[in-house]
């Protein structure tokens, strides 16, 4: 519930921002500017790869991988059909919002790997990133007791969001509050995920257990 809220109030916080053309906003252009300062060719081939990476095409394909291989490793479909729903909510979200807000992106000559006329809030690569490497972590570190590892496997997870957040502003398809919007989205779906895996898994364990005596001699 905390996490839910959180995400949900800066996310709204945001978007009042975007809506009224003030606030938060403000951090738009001193981001963008700063990004573009480092600009250079090897940093736009790495930024470029990520934007790939976690793009509509590869993203859904490694997820469809991650979710088959789960399946048969783990022999359940529970967590991997989770996932798989849960980035589907987002991406129907994303689809949402962005038609609802309508927000124009940076204008298309600041744009390193092609124009693209869609709308820019929220970002739809940023969001896909937060959710696949948040969920997965949550997914699979919920159900181990080390906690050096949940830690390494969320901190895995944040610096893919910093990079897929820094990417998108650098090569001038996002406002630094398109990439903020998109993570607190993520944290609502996170956090839902979280409630709702919780409550079945109690729910579970809470059911009666059937034992069968042993047949007679």
């Amino acid at each position: 519930m905390i996490l839910a809220g959180s995400g949900a109030a800066c996310f709204l916080a945001i978007l009042a921002s975007v809506l009224l053309h003030g606030g938060l906003t403000g951090v738009d252009a001193p981001v963008q500017d700063w990004l573009f300062g480092l600009r250079s060719p090897t940093m736009t081939a790495v930024m470029i790869g990520l934007a790939i990476l976690f793009g509509p095409v590869a993203l859904p394909g490694l997820l469809l991988v991650v979710c088959v291989v789960w399946g048969i490793v783990g022999k359940h479909a529970r967590r991997p059909l989770i996932l798989a729903s849960a980035m589907l909510v987002g991406v129907v979200l994303a689809q949402l919002i962005g038609h609802a807000v309508d927000r124009h992106r940076p204008p298309t000559d600041l744009m390193l790997f092609g124009p693209d006329p869609s709308f820019s809030f929220p970002s739809g690569h940023v969001l896909g990133a937060s959710d696949f490497v948040l969920l997965t972590a949550y997914l699979v570190f919920s159900r181990r007791g080390s906690i050096r590892g949940a830690w390494a496997g969320f901190g895995f997870a944040l610096l893919c969001i910093v990079a897929a957040a820094v990417s998108r502003v650098y090569l001038g398809y996002h406002w630094a509050t398109d990439a903020l919007a998109s993570v607190s989205l993520s944290l609502v779906i996170v956090g839902g995920v979280i409630a709702y895996d919780t409550w079945r898994s109690l729910r579970a364990s809470d059911e009666p257990k059937i034992t069968i005596p042993p047949a007679a001699d």
